[in-house]
C-alpha cells in the first residue's frame, strides 16, 4: 500500500505524559516513555515536556533507542493583538530545533482564544474568527510557510478541538485561503471526528495537500456522553474519549488507501491522549503498532 522507504511510523508521548496537562502521567519518566516507544516498534516520536532540552543529549538518548524526532509543535497567536512577533520567533526556534534533529516537518496550530485548556466544553465555547482574524491568520501562515519552504522544511496546519480551526468548514476556508505551495495540512482523524465531521472525506478532499498525519481513534459512546455532560477537553480525555487506531469507531483502512493512492510520503503518527493509569501506555502502543502492520502494511 505505502512506499516503506518514504512512509514512517511514529507515536506521540501523549499516551504516557501530556504537555497541556503536566500532572497527567507525572510519574512516568522520559526514559520509560521513549524506551517503551522503541519496544513497541516505532521509528520516531514527537517532542514532550519531559524530553531533554539539549538537542545533543536528546539525539543521543533517542539514537540509542533507534528513534528520531518526527516534528515539533508550535502554537500560533496571529489572532491575538501584539502576538505576531512572538509567534514568528517561536516558529523560528522550532525550525532551528527540527533542522538540528534532522527532520523537516513542523506542526502549527492557531491557539488564539482557544478553549481546549480551559474548564469548559470545547465545542460550545470554541472561538469563531471574524474576517479580520481570518486575514491575520492566513497572512501569518503564508509568511511562516515561506520561511519554512526556504529552509527546506514542510509546515503543516493542525486543526484542533476547541480552536478557531476545528470543523470541516473551517479547514475548508483555511485551505482555500492559504498559499497551497507553502501551507500544508495535518490530518488528525480523532479531532475531526469529534468536531462532527468525517476524516475520510477530508482525506479524500485534500489528499494531495496532506503532509503529516496524526492517527487517533474515538470511543463514540464516550464522546457522546462527554458532549451530553458538557465536559471539558481534559475531562473528556480522562473519561477516555480518545484511543489508538483499531480500538474505536473510525475505519482507518480507506483513509490509508486514500493517502497511499495520493503517494503520501512522511510520518503516520499514533496519537491518543489517555490517562496512563487507566490505559497502560505500552499495551496501547503495541496495539496501535500491530494495527498499522495489519491494515497499512507498515
Amino acid at each position: 500500500m505505502f512506499d516503506r522507504d518514504r512512509v514512517f511510523v511514529g507515536i506521540t508521548p501523549t499516551g504516557w505524559t501530556n504537555d497541556d496537562y503536566p500532572l497527567l502521567g507525572d510519574d512516568i519518566s522520559f526514559g520509560q516513555c521513549v524506551s517503551e516507544m522503541a519496544l513497541a516498534g516505532f521509528e520516531g516520536c514527537s517532542v514532550g515536556h519531559k524530553y531533554p532540552k539539549d538537542p545533543e543529549i536528546l539525539a543521543e538518548e533517542l539514537g540509542r533507542r533507534g528513534l528520531r524526532i518526527s516534528e515539533p509543535w508550535t502554537s500560533l497567536f496571529f489572532t491575538v493583538n501584539d502576538m505576531r512577533e512572538r509567534t514568528i520567533e517561536g516558529f523560528e526556534q522550532s525550525m532551528a530545533f527540527i533542522k538540528r534533529m534532522g527532520g523537516d516537518r513542523i506542526v502549527v496550530a492557531e491557539l488564539g482564544h482557544a478553549v481546549h485548556q480551559q474548564p469548559v466544553p470545547p465545542i460550545a465555547n470554541k472561538p469563531v474568527f471574524d474576517d479580520a482574524q481570518w486575514t491575520a491568520l492566513v497572512t501569518g501562515l503564508n509568511e511562516l510557510g515561506r520561511l519554512a519552504a526556504e529552509a527546506g522544511m514542510v509546515m503543516c496546519y493542525h486543526h484542533h478541538m476547541g480552536t478557531g480551526v476545528m470543523t470541516r468548514a473551517e479547514v475548508d476556508r483555511l485551505m482555500h485561503d492559504v498559499d497551497p505551495e507553502v501551507v500544508h495540512l495535518l490530518l488528525d482523524t480523532g479531532h475531526l471526528y469529534w468536531a462532527g465531521d468525517d476524516p475520510l472525506a477530508l482525506a479524500r478532499a485534500y489528499a494531495d495537500r496532506i503532509r503529516h498525519v496524526h492517527l487517533k481513534d474515538i470511543r463514540h459512546d464516550v464522546m457522546q456522553a462527554c458532549n451530553a455532560r458538557y465536559l471539558s477537553f481534559i475531562e473528556s480525555i480522562m473519561e477516555g474519549v480518545f484511543t489508538v487506531p483499531g480500538d474505536g469507531v473510525i475505519d482507518f483502512e480507506p483513509i490509508f488507501q486514500t493517502l497511499a493512492e495520493a503517494d503520501y510520503a512522511g510520518w503516520l503518527m499514533i496519537e491518543a491522549e489517555q490517562d496512563a493509569e487507566k490505559a497502560n501506555p505500552l499495551d496501547y502502543a503495541r496495539m496501535a503498532r500491530r494495527y498499522l502492520r495489519e491494515t497499512a502494511g507498515l
